[in-house]
């Protein structure tokens, strides 16, 4: 396995042309390799060095501020406007510099970053509060009742695209979600080919954003956890401040959820 220095990797992820996939795990490599380098800028001293690399771990923080900030805003916890994603970037820029000197395995900075990060935002977003009666009936509602809700998010999103195209790196402003995020491939190839026969890859990523739009917070921020960031249960639960216990029962939730969707709406039963 080839491995980079924080420098070549830097540019390669600027110049490679692969895949949206691809360059989202590389991401998380890049953050990793770069411990030494911003551990060894900030002995010299130089500032200047030291926020440009940071700068370029930040577009994968900024996409994940934004839609945990959206996703409130949209549910009415706090108005538009009143947090920008950059009072959070600024927050963690001084939160590296204080601590990075502390943290000597790498693999774990990605990890104490996201969980920096989801810190900073429970406080400023609070106790987030739910009603549940989506996901507790969401394999009763009817036709009708999809196309109204698939109406009504349409208009919710606005804001959130809005924001959405305000971040500065393209590549981390969407969410490909793909059916092999929600079932299970080996058990449920026949439904996979029966929905990727019947609908568009963009209705199949339109349906599960607007239904995990619809979910309790905690099943969105594992569900996003888990498929735009590559990271496994326990180190979710140590983001979360929860038991790994807590984070598979989440995730098997919020999967069951987007399952009956699909069977519900589209009649695959």
């Amino acid at each position: 396995m080839l491995i980079l220095t924080a420098h070549q990797f830097s540019a390669y992820i600027m110049t490679a042309n692969v895949s949206y996939y691809q360059s989202k795990k590389e991401f998380r490599q890049f953050v990793t390799i770069s411990i030494p380098d911003l551990i060894q800028l900030k002995k010299e001293g130089n500032q200047t060095s030291f926020n440009a690399l940071v700068l370029k771990i930040m577009p994968g923080i900024r996409r994940y501020i934004n839609e945990r900030l959206t996703a409130a805003m949209s549910k009415g916890y706090f108005s538009k406007g009143k947090y920008k994603v950059d009072d959070f970037i600024d927050q963690i820029f001084i939160e590296i510099y204080d601590t990075i000197d502390t943290i000597k395995n790498g693999k774990k900075f990605y990890v104490w970053l996201l969980k920096k990060t989801n810190n900073l935002l429970n406080t400023a977003i609070e106790k987030e509060e739910f009603d549940d009666t989506f996901f507790k009936n969401i394999d009763d509602f009817s036709k009708p009742e999809w196309e109204a809700m698939q109406e009504r998010y349409g208009a919710d999103a606005n804001g959130y695209f809005v924001m959405i195209e305000e971040l500065d790196d393209i590549s981390y402003n969407h969410n490909d979600y793909v059916l092999n995020h929600v079932f299970i491939e080996d058990k449920e190839k026949d439904v996979i080919k029966k929905i990727d026969k019947g609908l568009t890859t963009e209705e199949i990523k339109n349906h599960i954003t607007m239904v995990l739009h619809n979910l309790p917070p905690a099943m969105q921020n594992v569900f996003e956890l888990t498929t735009n960031h590559y990271l496994d249960l326990e180190e979710i639960a140590q983001i979360r401040n929860s038991t790994t216990e807590e984070v598979e029962g989440l995730l098997k939730d919020a999967k069951k959820a987007l399952q009956l969707s699909f069977f519900n709406r589209y009649e695959l039963g």
